[in-house]
């Protein structure tokens, strides 16, 4: 019977090394042919059927068979597919295609339709898929490839595009003798800069009204000045050139929290509130979103709670809340999760907020973390339903996290209100270098606020300004009166966050078209006091203690010193460069001179230290979003 126990342990623990080493690990660094790192590539093994991307200098790992097939795919870059050959190091050199012409491509189905044209759409399936995605859609398409790149249909596959973006009228230039005070909410949501990063990848270009300018800039981290003292803040400032407008100025101006203190981190006690509708089925979502999850109970300690409140047709709690150090019984309550249904948002956040409630720990962080694509369709739905909704919670003292996934039916527009009343940030994650930056790296300090209602407000000197504009933020704007009335809600700022403004001014005596005329006031007295002063502007920033509902005010005058562009900070550089890029993106009316090519000479000159490779990225998105136009990015 022994030799018999002992032959079966020997056939198993051989299976079980054989299925151990059936794959092998392959690392490499992929550069383009000017030896410069890809950030974002996409690499897939044809035959283990893995799929990662470069990440950190280009450097990428993937597992596959011996004798795999690797494909190496990045939007504007020739395609390339490399045999494996049992080697462990693969290093790859891809050719920018920019200057080459956009190949277009017919596939023509069984019904013979009428033509459509998708510009833009990026497809690299097999003809099974194809004809699949054209029964779905009952018509002849005529599809352009913008670029080298593949998106795989398969599950992901949508018959219509529902997604949803608020309406954004762009801030004009205003009169400070008029309107001499700019007030606005701080704003730390960064949804918007993945979310186009999502859509120029997949080469498309972004939704006009998708792009909003200040989360783009704020999506990158900047070296500012530390706080000192008990100030919760530092305020740093730069005034320089504009440089889609010699004859403009640009204000630059950074707010830095106080970093994350270990010795005095409270606890968390945490509600993944997570739709499992049937729009979430897709692999760029549920899945994905387990994965994000995940991330974030590995980075929690034994003090922390986790609860898991799911909702579809109806809510209901998948897992009461557990110590955080309790990981299998979490992992596996969320590997149990599969959608279906239709999509009962408000009946979730109910539940969600509930068991937060009942948990609360006091004093500590107490938030519930939202996780869906925002196609809510049961129950409060509308966009004032959910808002009204979130507004009823935002003072039990549980902030909110909105983490977005998905494509075709994505709800920005939704998720971007609610994130907005509800004491909260708002995050869009498309992949799953997104997910590890976003719950990884930045959650522990996204989870401790230092300060709440972060209000923002600006006073320019007629006498140096003849009109202002603040770039971004049209969803943030305050009423000038707003900014001492502590019962009106702003955003918050957690632990080590910077919030990044940037305004454009016309200089006195500068002949402009953006400058209106009006007639002159009969009533009013609109003669300008005469000072010697040669501040430009003030900054005033009001703010509550964490534990306090009385505001506190910093207040800093900004003298008209104008550094030259090339003398300016890498933080002022690279913020221009991506308002630059943005107002490119958005076709905005006060773009003026703005080109992909000074964009991108900008974000090159200030890269900086960048460690974990965003900046970039950035400059690849420039370059990939330069290819989908057609436009060379020759510098002036």
């Amino acid at each position: 019977m022994n030799a018999k126990i002992t032959i079966l342990t020997l056939f198993v623990m051989s299976v079980v090394l054989q299925s151990n080493t059936s794959l092998i690990t392959i690392t490499g660094t992929i550069t383009d042919e000017n030896n410069t790192p890809l950030v974002g590539v996409t690499v897939s093994a044809k035959k283990a059927r893995n799929k990662t991307i470069s990440g950190l200098n280009g450097k990428y790992n993937i597992k596959v068979q011996p004798d795999d097939l690797l494909r190496f795919e990045f939007i504007g870059f020739d395609t390339q597919e490399i045999k494996v050959k049992k080697r462990s190091k693969i290093d790859v050199s891809m050719r920018c295609l920019i200057q080459e012409e956009l190949e277009e491509v017919v596939i023509l189905d069984e019904t013979n339709q009428q033509t459509k044209e998708i510009t833009g759409a990026v497809l690299r399936s097999s003809p099974k898929q194809a004809r699949k995605l054209m029964v779905n859609k009952a018509e002849k398409m005529s599809f352009t490839i913008s670029a080298p790149s593949y998106y795989e249909y398969e599950s992901d596959i949508i018959d219509f595009n529902t997604e949803e973006y608020d309406l954004i009228k762009e801030n004009g230039f205003k009169s400070p003798e008029s309107a001499p005070l700019s007030t606005f909410s701080i704003d730390v949501d960064n949804a918007s800069y993945s979310n186009v990063r999502r859509m120029i990848e997949n080469g498309q270009k972004p939704y006009i009204d998708a792009v909003r300018i200040e989360e783009m800039i704020n999506y990158f981290s900047y070296d500012y000045e530390d706080p000192t003292g008990t100030t919760p803040f530092s305020v740093n400032t730069e005034v320089s050139t504009a440089p889609w407008n010699s004859k403009h100025r640009l204000v630059h101006i950074g707010i830095q929290g106080k970093k994350l203190d270990i010795n005095t981190k409270v606890n968390s006690n945490l509600v993944f509130l997570i739709d499992v509708s049937g729009s979430m089925s897709s692999q760029n979502k549920l899945p994905l979103l387990k994965s994000s999850m995940k991330t974030l109970v590995n980075n929690l300690s034994s003090n922390d709670r986790v609860a898991i409140v799911v909702y579809a047709g109806a809510a209901g709690l998948a897992l009461p809340s557990t110590p955080a150090d309790r990981k299998e019984i979490i992992f596996s309550a969320l590997d149990k999760l599969s959608a279906g249904g239709s999509t009962a948002g408000g009946a979730g956040i109910e539940l969600a907020y509930k068991v937060a409630n009942e948990n609360l720990i006091k004093g500590g962080n107490n938030r519930v973390i939202l996780a869906t694509d925002g196609d809510f369709n049961t129950g409060s739905s509308s966009n004032s339903e959910m808002v009204r909704l979130i507004e009823e919670k935002r003072n039990t003292g549980i902030y909110l996290t909105i983490t977005g996934f998905g494509m075709g039916n994505y709800k920005d527009s939704k998720m971007e209100q609610i994130s907005n009343a509800g004491n909260g940030n708002y995050f869009y994650i498309d992949s799953y270098k997104e997910a590890t930056k976003v719950f990884g790296e930045e959650m522990q300090a996204t989870l401790f606020t230092i300060a709440k209602d972060v209000k923002i407000q600006v006073e320019f000197n007629p006498n140096v300004v003849q009109a202002y504009r603040l770039i971004g933020y049209e969803n943030r704007k305050l009423n000038d009166e707003d900014f001492n009335n502590d019962n009106i809600d702003a955003g918050e700022l957690g632990a080590g966050h910077s919030v990044t403004a940037l305004y454009e001014i016309i200089p006195a005596g500068i002949e402009s078209t953006f400058i209106k005329n009006v007639d002159k006031l009969k009533y009013q007295n609109t003669k300008t006091i005469s000072t010697d002063s040669n501040e430009i502007l003030t900054v005033k920033l009001r703010y509550k203690p964490i534990n306090s509902d009385k505001s506190k005010l910093i207040s800093k005058a900004v003298v008209n010193h104008i550094i030259p562009l090339i003398e300016t900070s890498n933080n002022f550089r690279f913020s221009a460069s991506v308002a630059e890029f943005g107002m490119i993106l958005r076709n905005s009316e006060y773009k003026q001179t703005a080109e992909l090519s000074e964009a991108l000479k900008l974000a090159m000159n200030s890269k900086g230290h960048d460690e974990l490779g965003y900046r970039q990225e950035f400059i690849g998105l420039i370059k990939s979003y330069a290819f989908i136009e057609g436009k060379s990015l020759t510098q002036r």
